[in-house]
Formats: C-alpha cells, sequence, structure tokens
C-alpha cells in the first residue's frame, strides 16, 4: 500500500542492504492489493483493515516503547491520529471497500495517482508552489489515463467495465492519502519514525474499527464462513504489509537516496497489476495497458521533476543564492 514520506534520512549502508529493502518494499507494497482482495472476500473491509492496524501498531508501538523512545506527548498523538485518520481511514479504508469489487491492479493504479493530487494541492495552498511545466504535462498526462482507465461514458465492453462507484471512491482515498501526507510534513511527531508509525496504525485502526460498526460490518462477522484465502491475506497484510513493509520503508528514508527511495509510487502499481494478472487472473487488455504506461510515467515525470526542483534548490542555498 501507499506509504507516508515525512521523515528524513541519516547514515549510508551498503547498497546490497540498500537494494534488499528496496526490493522488500517494491513487491512487499505491490502485492498487498492482491492480498486485500482475497481478504475482503469473506471479511468485512472496514473491520478487517482495522484489526490488522490495530495489531500491527500494537506490538509496534509496544517494541519501541520497550527500546526506550519516550512517551509521546499530547501533541503527537494529536499529529499521530489525524495522519493515521487521512491515511489509513481514508485512504486505506477506500482501498479495502472499493476492491470488493475493483480489480487489484485497477485499484494499485488509482491509488497510485496520489502524486497528481499532492501537486493540485500545493499548488493551490497559500504557501504551495507553482509546478514547472514537466510537473504540469505529468498531471494531465495522469489524469488522462485515469479517465481512459476508467472510462466514465461506459464506452467498452461489459467484460471491461469497472465498476465506477468503486473507482471514484478510490479516487478519493488517493486525495485523502494526498492531504494526510502533506500535513504530516509540518506535523509534530515522534522523532523515532517506527514509533510514529505505531501510533498511526493505532489511530487509524481504532477509526476503521468505528466506520465497519457504524456501517454495519459487526452484524456481518461469521469466523466460520472467513475463507482460509481471506486469513492468509490478513495475515499477510499484517506480517508483510504493515511490519516488514512499513519498517523497510522507515529505515530507507534515513538511509538511502530520496530519489531511489520515491521509485516505490511507480514501481507498486506496475507488480500489483502483473500479480494481479498472473496469480488472480485479472483482465490486461490493451486499454488497461495504455492507462497504466500513462499514470505510472506521469508518477514518474513528477517524481523525477520534484527530485530535480529540490536538487537546484539545495544547490542556490549552498552557493548563497
Amino acid at each position: 500500500m501507499m506509504m507516508n514520506p515525512s521523515h528524513g534520512k541519516s547514515a549510508s549502508p551498503s547498497s546490497l542492504i540498500i537494494w534488499s529493502a528496496m526490493i522488500s518494499v517494491y513487491i512487499v507494497w505491490g502485492s498487498t492489493y492482491l492480498a486485500i482482495r482475497y481478504a475482503v472476500q469473506t471479511m468485512p473491509p472496514f473491520l478487517m483493515a482495522g484489526v490488522r492496524f490495530l495489531v500491527a501498531g500494537s506490538l509496534l508501538y509496544l517494541i519501541r516503547r520497550i527500546c526506550g523512545d519516550p512517551r509521546p506527548s499530547w501533541k503527537e498523538w494529536r499529529s499521530a491520529s489525524v495522519i493515521g485518520i487521512f491515511l489509513l481511514v481514508g485512504g486505506n479504508g477506500g482501498v479495502v471497500w472499493a476492491e470488493q469489487w475493483v480489480a487489484s491492479g485497477v485499484a494499485a493504479l488509482l491509488v497510485g495517482t496520489a502524486p497528481l493530487w499532492m501537486i493540485l494541492i500545493d499548488m493551490l495552498h497559500p504557501a504551495g508552489r507553482r509546478p514547472g511545466r514537466w510537473a504540469t504535462l505529468g498531471v494531465g498526462m495522469g489524469f488522462i489515463g485515469i479517465v481512459i482507465l476508467i472510462d466514465p461514458l461506459q464506452s467498452i465492453s461489459p467484460e471491461e467495465t469497472i465498476d465506477l462507484t468503486g473507482a471514484g471512491v478510490l479516487v478519493f482515498a488517493s486525495l485523502l492519502w494526498s492531504i494526510g501526507s502533506l500535513y504530516s510534513r509540518q506535523a509534530k511527531l515522534p522523532h523515532s519514525p517506527l514509533l510514529g508509525t505505531g501510533m498511526e496504525m493505532l489511530a487509524g485502526g481504532l477509526g476503521l474499527i468505528l466506520l465497519g460498526i457504524l456501517t454495519g460490518e459487526s452484524g456481518r462477522i461469521n469466523l466460520i464462513s472467513i475463507s482460509r484465502s481471506s486469513w492468509l491475506g490478513w495475515l499477510y497484510l499484517v506480517v508483510f504489509g504493515s511490519w516488514i513493509g512499513f519498517t523497510a520503508y522507515t529505515w530507507l528514508l534515513r538511509s538511502a537516496p530520496t530519489p531511489l527511495v520515491s521509485t516505490y509510487a511507480y514501481v507498486n502499481p506496475i507488480v500489483a497489476v502483473l500479480l494481479g494478472y498472473f496469480l488472480a487472473e485479472e483482465i490486461l487488455t490493451f486499454r488497461i495497458f495504455i492507462a497504466a504506461s500513462m499514470v505510472v510515467g506521469s508518477v514518474a515525470l513528477i517524481s523525477i521533476t520534484q527530485q530535480g526542483f529540490l536538487s537546484s534548490k539545495r544547490r542556490r542555498r549552498k552557493n548563497g543564492e
């Protein structure tokens, strides 16, 4: 799944360790979309995700406190709760709900448009900056790819039709994820990235469980009817998606070059589409291929442009301009 790029980086370990962590993030996060699809087949989506994050967040929080991280302040809990609500309740909650009807590969492509929304939100913010022409081109190309992928006029054959409600929820989930990510840049969080991540999981998990109760999911729980594939999907999300994926990513943010770490944003959708096609027999048509190329290409273009902007800005500061 998508993650929160809000922490800095530090030491420089060996290339082998860095690339091992990168490959883990590429494969693990790209595969979580397929795991979600299996999990929600026989599990209520919001409660499934809520328990997932409560279990993962509780263990992560306890481990970091045992390791000596100080008790978070009220302001840090407030910031973590806001981030957890936007990223996990709004972002991940939208994904798990929509994947009841939308293929995992398509879901990954729509969620992968978060950088497009971040550019637009940053542009509209009073203290934000206007994107350059290449970033603007990337945004435009990305949204054209979304239109091609969703096909709102339903002009294609019924076999290729994508559920419009589910697609709309995914786009909105991507927007909420972007808002939470931008908020996290200036939010007061614990010095330890792993402690902060655990707090965000706890807040998001509680929010998802509350949402599940309010939408009547508690009356749909039947442990006997939950399939083996759903249990395995849920367990995979806890162990690999939450613990291994989160840990590798937060470590990379402190230890690896930012441009390298940011490549996950356009590698994950490719991994998700391929896994959905080969393991779950999801449809991969020429239209989806074209739309995927435009969405992934737009995210890559925006990422490269933004990194170039930040590099030139740092050089100007260094030269005293």
